[in-house]
């Protein structure tokens, strides 16, 4: 069983869907430091999904710093970077561009999705 939960989704890429749920899974504390991450040949196995896959995923995840992989250990939950605030916003920036664009094209206001960031945010119980 893995350690985080997912619903893949037709037409977006599997490997970004994956990536997105264990950084959900993370940022909402379901994952904690520490936390073993399951080996590329059970992600594979879990998800019905190419090992090669797999092995993409966890390599992303080891490269954006959310999993470190140890010998004889495997891949484990990082711990989180340091207080660099900033930093920490900048990785968010694709995605509050793409959220601002779609919100726009679907003829929202700034009160309607700030309305519905504060509802996932409060849902997430994060801070």
């Amino acid at each position: 069983m893995l350690p985080f939960s997912i619903e893949l989704k037709p037409g977006l890429p599997i490997t970004e869907q994956v990536i997105f749920a264990v950084k959900k899974a993370v940022v909402a504390g379901r994952l904690k430091p520490g936390t073993a991450f399951p080996s590329v040949r059970a992600l594979s196995q879990e998800l019905r999904i190419n090992p090669n896959t797999a092995h993409k995923i966890t390599a992303t995840l080891v490269a954006e710093g959310v999993l470190v992989t140890t010998p004889a250990v495997g891949s484990i939950v990082a711990e989180p970077a340091g207080d660099d605030q900033r930093a920490k916003t900048a990785l968010l920036e694709d995605e509050l561009e793409r959220l601002v664009v779609e919100a726009k094209n679907l003829g929202l206001g700034l009160d309607e999705v700030q309305t519905e960031l504060a509802a996932h945010w409060k849902r997430l119980g994060k801070k």
